[in-house]
């Protein structure tokens, strides 16, 4: 439950429970805290037993964990049911990228591909200098002088 609180922590909030509640009234004070968090953790288990009797029997190995979107698809990268380390090892990002600012401009697919196929040092010259690919990795440029148009409705 307190995985991250280091001794130092640890310290510094028991020194300060002893100089707020007092060495006689301390001991109450932590049966009182530690029932309230028994009381808790009971009626945290009795929720989920009653949803998992609510959901019925198809939902037996249901983990409420697994509700964590982190653990969730940690689990199902690791049982890879649905064959998601082959659509992640097949995708191409730059490929994808490369083929939507070709089709946004206007070239064909096929003639972009061949020049990039030919030679990467004659078509990194020539597809630069003729606007062939983009480099996604800069940010384009915007000209000095000229601002964003004002909306007095969005201020």
């Amino acid at each position: 439950m307190f995985n991250d609180i280091g001794t130092f922590e640890l310290v510094a909030i028991i020194v300060l429970a002893v100089l707020v509640f007092g060495p006689e009234k301390l001991p109450k004070v932590i049966q009182d805290i530690t029932r309230t968090v028994r009381k808790i953790r009971e009626f945290s288990e009795s929720a989920k037993e009653d949803i998992r009797q609510e959901l019925g029997p198809e939902f037996k190995d249901f983990e409420f964990e697994d509700l964590n979107p982190k653990t969730f698809i940690r689990k199902q990268l690791d049982n890879d049911e649905l064959g998601l380390k082959e659509i992640r090892n097949g995708f191409d990002l730059k490929k994808e990228m490369a083929e939507v600012t070709d089709a946004v401009h206007g070239r064909d697919a096929e003639s972009s591909g061949s020049s990039s196929s030919s030679s990467s040092t004659s078509s990194s010259s020539t597809s630069a200098s003729s606007g062939g690919s983009v480099d996604m990795t800069k940010k384009p440029e915007s000209p000095r002088d000229e601002r964003p148009p004002f909306d007095a409705d969005a201020t």
